[in-house]
């Protein structure tokens, strides 16, 4: 049964002010899925991955893209950069908005030549893995911004839910068919990713140093990123890595989320934190193979932390706004806060825990935004497992992940 999804909104937006769009993402969101069901009817579809196809576009990119054949969509469009400059010339021919969907699962490259070929044109789009707003058909609420909740108001689960269950198996949309195999699709999944696109984007040698790297950074989501340490345990140096967090990241893999400071150099000059967008991947990684073991386990906070913010990054990729609004704090006193929402000059603090009774001492760190005199400090919210709403201090609420 097709999940309806919280971007087709911005999609439709899109595609009535450009005439291209690129949506791309992780592979297995459901970027195909999606725009056949949304434009099927009214669009050609072609996938590059037919190699038949493939060639035509790489041979005669003129013949195989050309005004008569609009709209359409064209599948992973990576595999064929040259089309992008045909793209240009078909919808320069044209002032119709919205005649050619491109879709591509890695940004690492192809951002590049669609700055180069189709700036002023192209409206872009990157589609996560499934939401909790969307498995509770709870749309069109904008990115996340810390409010007051009314009990009345409050998103159940669905029936049945169990949340547990849910981060260990992962957000995949084929995931939620209960008669997929989770670890033959991850398996499948992490052989794919390196067979295909890892080897499309950098020269790998060693596919396991890389697989290695991979399980290193799965058992640091959610903590400060240390290059160091993951070129220890995948045996290799420093400046790999760093290419390698870039290509993670440029698949939709992972987010690297960097600490709030008004001065914008020390944001990025400060340790940035790691979080996997999919924590089913993330626990096939690292071996949490059963909801139970990973709700007992060490690295339970960890992960219930990853969840949280992908589901905040989310629902500001799902709107179409930028998810760079979104960080951290942590200061040389220690103090530190799970999220920063920026909204305007309004700073909303976030903490996420994974009890469901939360202490106001909890949210002791959140007076730290106060020192920030350019900003205000707004309400904030601690994200955790209660099963509805309930102020904690002054302006702070916690509430379920469901609120998200």
């Amino acid at each position: 049964m097709y999940i309806q999804r919280e971007i087709e909104q911005s999609l439709e937006a899109l595609l009535a002010q450009f005439k291209c769009v690129l949506v791309t993402g992780a592979r297995q969101t459901g970027k195909t899925t999606m725009l056949r069901h949304m434009l099927g009817d009214s669009y050609e579809y072609v996938t590059l991955d037919d190699m038949n196809e493939l060639s035509n576009a790489l041979e005669s990119p003129g013949t195989f893209l050309n005004a008569s054949v609009t709209p359409v969509i064209i599948d992973e469009v990576q595999l064929a950069p040259s089309l992008f400059r045909q793209t240009k010339l078909v919808v320069d021919e044209t002032d119709s908005c919205g005649t050619v969907v491109l879709t591509g699962s890695q940004t690492y490259n192809l951002m590049q030549v669609v700055s180069e070929s189709l700036a002023g044109r192209i409206g872009i789009l990157e589609l996560a893995p499934l939401s909790l707003r969307e498995l509770a058909g709870s749309l069109g609420r904008g990115p996340y911004v810390p409010e007051m909740v009314e009990r009345g108001n409050a998103v159940r689960a669905p029936e049945g839910f169990d949340l547990w269950r849910h981060i260990q198996r992962g957000s995949m949309p084929r995931l939620q068919d209960e008669g997929v195999d989770w670890y033959a699709f991850y398996s499948a999944y992490v052989r794919t990713y390196l067979e295909r696109d890892v080897r499309q984007l950098i020269n790998l040698k060693d596919q396991r140093k890389f697989y290695n790297f991979m399980v290193a950074a799965a058992a640091r989501t959610g903590q400060l990123l240390n290059a160091s340490d993951l070129a220890s345990d995948a045996d290799v140096d420093v400046k790999t890595i760093q290419g390698w967090l870039s290509v993670l990241e440029a698949s939709g893999v992972i987010r690297i989320l960097h600490p709030f400071w008004a001065n914008t150099s020390k944001r990025l000059a400060k340790t940035p934190k790691l979080y996997f967008m999919d924590t089913g991947l993330a626990c096939y990684l690292t071996g949490w193979n059963t909801a139970e073991q990973l709700r007992r386990g060490a690295v339970a906070g960890h992960m219930f932390e990853t969840f949280v913010v992908s589901e905040v990054l989310k629902s500001y990729m799902n709107a179409g706004r930028d998810p760079r609004d979104v960080y951290f704090y942590r200061d040389s006193q220690k103090r530190e806060i799970d999220l920063v929402i920026q909204d305007g000059r309004t700073l909303h603090p976030v903490e996420i825990k994974t009890s469901a009774n939360v202490r106001a001492d909890a949210v002791k760190n959140f007076e730290a935004l106060r020192s920030f005199g350019d900003y205000e400090m707004g309400f904030g919210s601690v994200v955790c497992q209660t099963e509805k709403p309930c102020m904690i201090a002054d302006g702070v609420q916690a509430i379920p992940v469901w609120e998200i």
